[in-house]
């Protein structure tokens, strides 16, 4: 079928999921449906669970879930409260959910990132068998009390689960303790090459033989090697840049986003964001070798506005062809055509309400 959906959240209420349609045979790009959710549950990063019959929530002071029976009907299943923490939840405090991971094997869980103040534990929430929707906290487990994790991805066979700590400054690795339970154990982290690369994304090779780090505040992509023994990170030393050379204070002016592979795995696309509305905000591409190891960055092009909070890069998880980027500046979700190595824009469609455009995820 030419027509694919996409789904949207905000980064401030009210809350709503907004679906679009995309004809990648015409190109025509229109929002065809926003959903109203609680109103105070905006979801700054949503993701679908692996049969997309569930959409999973950060959602500012609680974790989400939504069944998902059609592009246009998205219901809301129920919200849990952060307890890692006593003071997670007050609305005194400015701690926030910012990121959740779903597991795409059995036994399906959802794992949980706060961020700000309050946020050094993970938290893992089972599902319901029947419906899917986040049943019970199983496991907070812990990081360090200055520890902000933004990012974190599994390994293939999601045995280890790789965490970037913006705050603290380093890289964690956890492991299930059992392949038929959730809960994890400490297996160790390691510090970043530089004081000042506070980690953000992390991404993996389906070979699971390298990791890729996106830093914020260095605004470069690391690359690492995962020791098979010890499934520590180890960095190559080898690095690329996020942002063009000769900026005047780019430790400021610019935070790096995400960095994410394309459906085939040859590809790893990664953007940054502008601090100021006046300037624009990046998106790379590099090619990728059949081993994981970066061959090279294939381009560096400035993105139509700063960024906002967003410039999340989101390829299409059935081709290479198709990259969504969002951003909250002016609310745009811009369809991208990836083709002989190049990206061009090929639809637009703006939604101008208040901190529209997060990250997009393709259901169809």
């Amino acid at each position: 079928m030419p027509v694919h959906h996409l789904m949207v959240g905000t980064w401030t209420p009210p809350g709503a999921i907004f679906t679009f349609a995309f004809n990648d045979e015409t190109l025509s790009l229109e929002l065809v449906k926003r959903t109203e959710i609680p109103k105070d549950e905006p979801i700054s990063w949503m993701t679908f669970d692996h049969a997309k019959k569930n959409i999973y929530g950060a959602a500012m002071k609680k974790w989400s879930s939504f069944a998902v029976e059609s592009p246009t009907s998205i219901v809301h299943q129920t919200s849990h409260p952060m307890l890692h923490h006593p003071q997670a939840s007050s609305p005194d405090t400015n701690t926030r959910a910012i990121f959740l991971l779903a597991a795409k094997q059995p036994p399906y869980a959802v794992y949980c990132n706060p961020f700000y103040s309050h946020a050094g534990h993970g938290a893992i929430f089972t599902v319901d068998s029947t419906t899917g929707a986040l049943d019970t906290n199983v496991q907070n487990y812990e990081y360090q009390p200055d520890s902000g994790i933004h990012g974190m991805v599994f390994d293939p066979t999601e045995t280890y689960l790789y965490s970037a700590d913006l705050k603290a400054n380093k890289l964690w690795v956890h492991r299930k303790q059992h392949p038929d339970r959730p809960e994890l154990d400490l297996v160790g982290s390691v510090d970043c090459p530089d004081s000042r690369d506070h980690p953000r994304w992390v991404a993996m090779h389906p070979t699971g033989n390298y990791l890729y780090a996106l830093m914020e505040k260095g605004n470069v992509l690391r690359e690492y090697l995962i020791d098979p023994a010890t499934r520590l990170p180890v960095y190559t030393h080898r690095h690329w840049p996020l942002i063009p050379p000769g900026i005047p204070d780019r430790w400021t002016q610019y935070r790096a986003d995400v960095c994410t592979l394309s459906f085939s795995g040859r590809y790893l696309f990664a953007s940054s964001r502008a601090n100021s509305f006046d300037l624009t905000g990046y998106v790379s591409a590099f090619r990728l070798a059949d081993n994981g190891s970066v061959e090279r960055q294939i381009c560096l092009n400035p993105t139509p506005t700063s960024g906002g909070h967003s410039n999340a890069v989101a390829p299409s998880d059935w081709s290479d062809e198709w990259v969504a980027i969002t951003d909250d500046q002016e609310g745009w979700l811009e369809i991208y055509r990836w083709q002989d190595e190049f990206l061009a824009r090929v639809a637009r469609v703006r939604v101008p309400e208040p901190g529209f455009g997060m990250n997009a995820i393709w259901y169809d």
